[in-house]
């Protein structure tokens, strides 16, 4: 089983959110990204793109398969992680640090308390 970050919350879908302030970074989780085996590309949002909770706004390209990334809250995105973009393989290395794709100013802050926790998501997951 891999470890499930204590400081994140997590969408049914496999993304992750880690909130500061009114901003969340977004990504997927490292069960996603073994799932999806050798990442070879991401497209992410244009900032300044108003983004609803459950809304597709990126995408990554496995060896495997293309797969959508839902936000899991809403909000404008402020913030993509170019680096992301230049070295797909970032996602699958450090799925829930450097790999983020992008950050969201909140719109609405208590979409984040309706996300499973890191031992609901592990449950999820069947950790």
């Amino acid at each position: 089983m891999s470890n499930v970050p204590s400081d994140l919350k997590f969408a049914k879908s496999h993304e992750w959110v880690r909130v500061s302030g009114d901003t969340a970074t977004i990504g997927i989780t490292d069960h996603a990204q073994a799932e999806l085996t050798d990442i070879v590309f991401v497209e992410l949002p244009a900032v300044g793109r108003k983004v609803k909770a459950g809304e597709a706004c990126a995408v990554v390209e496995s060896v495997k398969t293309a797969s959508d990334i839902y936000s899991p809250v809403s909000g404008e995105i402020t913030e993509v992680n170019k680096n992301v973009v230049d070295n797909p393989s970032l996602v699958n290395s450090e799925p829930d640090s450097n790999g983020w794709f992008y950050k969201i100013k909140l719109s609405n802050a208590a979409e984040v308390n309706s996300l499973l926790s890191p031992d609901d998501y592990k449950k999820q997951i069947g950790g």
